[in-house]
């Protein structure tokens, strides 16, 4: 996720004014939503509480997660005995030929029960490495799962946010297309009064056609981004408030950005794990290399009915220590090792590059976050001077001054400022949860959502020390 980069804001409404349109702010929109439909409406924060809970991406990372702790009770079986119980019987025809030329016969029943127990008790401390192994996968997984969070949650926002973006230019190019429609039905009343040529009636119905087309644009948009939505967040946007930039809960400056980066992301902190599992599998290799001691107990109980056998029962119990050293395996054991050396190696390497990749995001995102800033000042600026330009056009046109076209003009300024106001809100959003998920602080604890965070760290507690049993602690 590291490198994800956004795009951030929306304009929120329009007001007319006159013949034009006037830009409403998102503060306006916010007035808005205190009226009795607010009960409705869904905020951002409550849409990324949903996709937290019920995202299929995040939610099978987790399953992935409360897999990787059943590898520890695995290497934790290496300090337990090991128990083997075995049962033979069957069925024995014999026919014995005796010296003196007779034959004897007989069926018999034999069987034989037993036990055996094995315990390890040195095996070149591989058992002591691999529960070491295990543990660092648990908490390089667990840094996965984080990082797997922040990109549902970002992707939550981007969702969130491009359905409000797209709604606010459905509105925009719907205001539009009536102000077209309005001004075609003024110029065709002046070309029948004589005050205008047709030349001004076709301009006016060509401007109106593109307007059509633009709305048709942006309402295939919105129904894309709605699907967007529903498939990130888990139901379909009802009616959506605004959004703002998290702007409290991000670095001061880039350096700090960039400090935070790589030391807290999660995937840098999962990098660096992964190296301690890699120098730990060294020491597994080598331990094959080292002699191995385990002690085994046993117990049988035989029976045999054969009439010719000196004994009909035998019982037999038995302790033995076994110690074993490798002597040549073939070059096996040292090929594993040099293997887990130059993984290690690998590892590490893997790590610089994730520092470095985390770096650029947090430096990318700091830019994106700061230019988005000005970008929305910048939009707003022109959207109030496109609109009092239109205004004056208008005004100027009723005195003979201008012609139509300069109206139409004046309108389609507008509409495209209104346009690039709309994405640069829509960025703005964007890019400072994109800042946020950059230094590693994109999660239900920063942000403060109305919903319990997930702790990987309960299921591993509750399966680490289990020496049985075959049903998860959900109980499949």
């Amino acid at each position: 996720m590291i490198g994800r980069t956004a795009r951030a804001g929306r304009e929120v409404t329009r007001r007319r004014s006159g013949a034009g349109h006037v830009l409403a702010t998102w503060t306006t929109l916010a007035f808005s939503c205190a009226l009795p439909s607010a009960a409705w409406a869904e905020a951002l924060p409550e849409a990324l509480a949903k996709a937290y809970q019920t995202n299929p991406q995040l939610n099978a990372e987790r399953a992935r997660q409360r897999a990787t702790d059943e590898n520890v009770p695995q290497a934790l079986a290496g300090y337990r005995p090991q128990i083997v119980a075995s049962l033979s019987a069957g069925l024995q025809s014999v026919r014995n030929l005796l010296p003196d030329n007779t034959i004897q016969t007989g069926n018999l029943k034999p069987w034989i029960i037993g036990v055996t127990v094995t315990q390890s008790l040195f095996n070149g401390f591989r058992t002591a490495n691999g529960v070491r192994a295990a543990e660092l996968q648990v908490q390089s997984g667990r840094e996965a799962l984080r990082n797997v969070g922040q990109g549902v949650l970002l992707d939550a926002v981007t969702a969130y946010t491009n359905v409000l973006a797209n709604q606010s230019l459905v509105e925009a190019q719907r205001s539009n297309v009536a102000f077209l429609r309005e001004t075609l039905s003024v110029t065709q009343r002046r070309l029948n009064a004589g005050d205008v040529t047709p030349t001004d009636t076709a301009q006016a119905e060509a401007r109106l056609n593109r307007g059509l087309a633009d709305l048709n644009a942006a309402e295939v948009a919105l129904a894309v981004s709605q699907a967007t939505y529903a498939q990130v967040i888990g139901n379909a946007p009802s009616q959506l408030r605004p959004a703002e930039a998290v702007d409290r809960y991000l670095p001061k400056s880039r350096e700090d950005a960039m400090t935070m980066a790589i030391r807290q992301h999660p995937a840098v902190m999962a990098a660096s794990f992964d190296v301690d599992v890699a120098s730990t599998n060294i020491r597994i290799a080598e331990g094959t290399l080292l002699p191995s001691a385990t002690i085994q107990g046993s117990a049988s109980k035989s029976r045999n009915n054969d009439p010719t056998l000196g004994t009909f029962a035998e019982d037999q119990a038995s302790i033995v220590a076994n110690v074993t050293a490798p002597i040549y395996d073939g070059g096996q054991a040292a090929a594993q090792t040099r293997q887990a050396k130059e993984i290690t190696a690998q590892s590490r390497l893997v790590l610089d590059q994730v520092r470095n990749q985390a770096r650029t995001a947090a430096i990318s995102a700091w830019v994106a976050n700061e230019g988005a800033k000005i970008t929305v000042s910048a939009s707003e600026s022109e959207v109030k001077a496109a609109t009092v330009a239109l205004q004056g056009v208008q005004r100027e046109a009723a005195g003979g001054q201008r012609t139509t076209v300069d109206v139409l003009n004046s309108q389609a300024d507008l509409i495209q400022a209104k346009a690039r106001l709309i994405g640069a809100q829509r960025d703005r959003v964007i890019a400072s949860y994109t800042l946020l998920s950059a230094i590693g602080h994109l999660d239900v604890k920063t942000l403060n959502l109305n919903t319990p965070d997930y702790l990987p760290e309960v299921h591993y507690h509750q399966v680490r020390d289990a020496w049985h049993g075959l049903r998860t602690p959900s109980g499949q």
